[in-house]
């Protein structure tokens, strides 16, 4: 099949390149000139794993490109996926559609012909009545475009895999939708043939779906992260309650790891919105256990914080503090709302001098706070510290040396915020470690 994808980020360059390695011709569209000749390279303008091989292979094979041209895209093909971004507005933690509605009315004009517009974004419920009235309204087309709704639940660092073997696929559609769902069935036939659930929905559904579930993700992160406060006080270990309690089939372990809490681009952003738009529907009491979802992961970051002040003290002026940690998570450059950046930025905030390190983060991490201090090795980062944090688990950091590193910190000290690093040989090593919700 020819298909275009409208908005080419962490969803739509992924999408993009994915689609191409099922066999289908596809065209990425985006504004960013920067961005268009990158991809066309065959790189991603980011740290995504396996991507870069999936676009340097299609882009030479000539089943994938990239534009920044609309018309090219509404041109191209009858089937246009649409991935752009819908963070939170400016002073508010409703969905900003902004980028979306743009990307409506740019390519409607080009849609003269029968066209399956299919999107990905993640949106308040409601929404897609809306872009059905604008292409309506403005596609040359009009009723000939159908609209569908085809949410993504991917993970950053595992986008590929779940893009490719996802663990459902939801297609979502108004009355009378029969060409859309022939046109999408067609599009991802290889994911369906090999076994994945497909729920055919209507729009409402599927629009709630992606917020639904990642609501669902950090309020079981929450609570995990509730009970190592409940260990902190009463003596017990929150990794083991969390064995226990994953044992249950109705509760199960994945994704119920403690630690100082979530972040990124979509978790922190889909959670309010949900509850900000079932504040509006009028269920504001029905999504109450969320804003505690929500309260509890800022908790986590403020434990961090008490404990560096426990261990130098109220005064942090003129005290060195290493971060472990830029990114929201291992795997990811991504640093939007990162829990590690924050504590951070709090950190620098109160006098301390603070020195960031990260595998693949920095780079984006200076652009957001620049007064901070980078380094790039791990043992260097921690040269005359008064205090090291760990504060994203990348594999990089857990076979150092302890030992090796207590000769280069001032005193060997460590907060433990994400319950990777091997205690008993820390404390061996001379080091005094504190970890959240741990003996």
């Amino acid at each position: 099949m020819k298909m275009t994808v409208i908005g080419c980020g962490y969803l739509g360059a992924t999408h993009a390149a994915c689609m191409a390695e099922l066999g289908h011709e596809v065209l990425g569209m985006d504004v960013d000139i920067d961005k268009v000749h990158t991809l066309n390279s065959g790189k991603a303008p980011f740290f995504e794993r396996d991507l870069d091989d999936l676009l340097a292979t299609h882009t030479a094979s000539g089943r994938l490109h990239f534009t920044a041209s609309y018309k090219e895209a509404a041109d191209f093909a009858d089937l246009h996926f649409i991935g752009v971004g819908t963070p939170q507005q400016p002073g508010s933690d409703a969905y900003d559609l902004s980028h979306l509605f743009e990307a409506v009315r740019r390519l409607a004009p080009g849609l003269t012909r029968p066209a399956v517009v299919a999107v990905k974004s993640t949106v308040p419920v409601g929404t897609a009545p809306r872009v059905a009235e604008l292409l309506r309204e403005q596609a040359p087309a009009g009723d000939l475009i159908e609209v569908a709704w085809n949410p993504e639940f991917l993970r950053e660092s595992f986008a590929v895999e779940d893009t490719l073997r996802p663990d459902r696929l939801v297609l979502g559609f108004n009355t009378g939708h029969s060409r859309a769902e022939a046109l999408l069935r067609q599009a991802f036939a290889e994911i369906i043939d090999s076994g994945t659930p497909t729920i055919v929905t209507d729009w409402a559904t599927a629009e709630l779906a992606k917020g639904a579930a990642n609501s669902f993700l950090a309020t079981k992160i929450s609570f995990i992260n509730a009970m190592a406060e409940v260990c902190e006080k009463s003596g017990a270990d929150v990794a083991e309650l969390a064995d226990i309690l994953g044992h249950d089939i109705r509760i199960g372990r994945r994704g119920m790891r403690p630690g100082l809490g979530f972040g990124g681009g979509c978790l922190p952003k889909d959670l309010r919105g949900f509850i900000t738009r079932a504040d509006e529907l009028g269920a504001d009491e029905a999504v109450g256990m969320l804003r505690e979802a929500d309260t509890v992961n800022a908790r986590r970051r403020r434990r961090v914080i008490d404990l560096a002040r426990e261990e130098l003290g109220t005064d942090l002026r003129g005290k060195r503090i290493t971060v472990w940690g830029a990114a929201f998570k291992p795997g990811t450059d991504d640093v939007r709302d990162s829990p590690a950046l924050a504590v951070a930025q709090d950190l620098h905030g109160l006098g301390a001098t603070v020195t960031v390190t990260d595998p693949k983060a920095l780079d984006n991490a200076r652009k957001l706070h620049p007064g901070l201090d980078y380094v790039e090795d791990p043992i260097a980062a921690a040269e005359d510290a008064d205090l090291l944090l760990h504060l994203t688990e990348w594999p990089q950091f857990s076979p150092i040396d302890p030992r090796r590193l207590a000769a280069r910190t001032r005193n060997p000290k460590v907060i433990d915020a994400r319950g990777t690093l091997d205690t008993a040989r820390w404390r061996d090593a001379g080091w005094t470690i504190r970890c959240l919700g741990h003996r």
